[in-house]
């Protein structure tokens, strides 16, 4: 390919040069200003949610979720160990501890099961967990009728990062909805994007109000600068903003895209001996923001590495999937509950290029690449 193919490169849409022109325009250039405000309601009026902060990425909107549920230095908080680092570095920043939880096999999301264990096992050791960071990996909606009976039982509340699963939805909800407060990422690579954004959203009006104050600095009111709290350069900016405005008005139809992307991939390589997919449970509906494939080496003769470094070759990108949490140095310290499915996961998986501008031409340059492969 004379042109890279990125595995998610972002997908404007029509208008969003018209807002930011406008906001060129009356020169609202800071993190102030009308696309601000109208990213945010298009934000609620999509969710559900009641309430919206438009924050600089997803990483701030977690960090903000632990400060409002009052995580603290020493204070443990259960995270899903499948996932990308902005999900669990949040806790660090806290000085609080990560608790990893493993993977189960059929969304490869938090295990129940093992997240019971865990709650169990740390209240006898004499320390409630704080918080639950629940993520939905790759758009796919987790466990959560039985994430959340478990929460709910032992009085936890929890943390929605649904920052790969904007669009996706459980029972007709939209994912983002179902914790005490959610969030998303408008990264670059995402679905839809800001350029670099993320955003908090929840039902609780004082939770999304004081995110808002403390992602402006603290500043208190007053006509100098007055500030009683720590506070963050967290804000998103009205030019980020108004690329958002418009990527929301394009966003169920790049939803559709994607889900088109995977089940080009699906249909074609799906009955291959050693090929899977990961399939929706019942009740699910997941954006695919990014395709996912499985590769059994036995099976195949070839690793995923090899699928990977082929398509390389073409200047096409593709990726591992996420190396678990309590693997990577940074973490390996940190309590861990589970065998080694979301390690296993690693080692057979690969992450297809699944943009949604991806033309039908190059869609079968890659598969042609991935046949000759196998």
């Amino acid at each position: 390919m004379q042109e890279r193919v990125y595995l998610s490169p972002p997908h404007m849409g029509e208008n969003e040069i018209k807002y930011i022109q406008e906001a060129f325009e009356a020169n609202w250039i800071s993190p102030v200003g009308p696309n601000i405000e109208a990213f945010e309601q298009a934000l609620v009026n999509y969710s559900g949610a009641r309430y919206a902060a438009a924050l600089s990425s997803g990483t701030a909107a977690i960090h903000l979720a632990l400060i409002m549920l009052g995580v603290e230095r020493g204070d443990e908080v259960i995270c899903s160990s499948f996932t990308f680092v902005g999900s669990c570095n949040p806790i660090i920043y806290q000085g609080a501890t990560p608790i990893f939880i493993d993977a189960e096999e059929e969304t490869w999301n938090m295990d129940p099961v093992l997240l019971e264990e865990a709650i169990e096992d740390r209240l006898k050791k004499g320390k409630k967990p704080k918080a639950i960071i629940l993520v939905h990996l790759y758009g796919m909606p987790a466990k959560l009728e039985e994430i959340l009976r478990i929460a709910h039982r032992h009085e936890i509340p929890v943390v929605e990062d649904a920052a790969e699963a904007l669009g996706s939805r459980f029972k007709g909800r939209r994912l983002g909805t179902f914790g005490t407060l959610g969030i998303y990422s408008f990264n670059g690579n995402k679905i839809i994007t800001t350029s670099g954004g993320g955003a908090l959203v929840s039902d609780h009006k004082d939770y999304v109000t004081q995110a808002r104050f403390l992602a402006t600095q603290a500043r208190d009111q007053a006509p100098h600068y007055e500030h009683s709290v720590v506070g963050y350069n967290y804000r998103m900016s009205n030019i980020c903003a108004g690329i958002g405005r418009g990527q929301m008005e394009v966003l169920e139809q790049r939803v559709q895209q994607r889900r088109a992307v995977f089940s080009f991939y699906k249909e074609q390589l799906g009955n291959i001996e050693g090929i899977s997919f990961p399939e929706e449970p019942e009740n699910c509906f997941a954006n695919r923001w990014l395709t996912t494939m499985l590769v059994d080496t036995e099976v195949t003769k070839v690793s995923p590495g090899d699928i990977r470094k082929e398509l390389g070759r073409y200047n096409i990108e593709s990726r591992p999937l996420w190396k678990p949490m309590h693997l990577q140095p940074v973490f390996r310290n940190f309590p861990h509950y589970g065998g080694n499915v979301s390690a296993d996961l690693f080692v057979r998986g690969l992450c297809l290029p699944s943009g949604s501008g991806l033309g039908l031409e190059i869609l079968k340059k890659i598969l042609d690449i991935i046949k000759y492969v196998l």
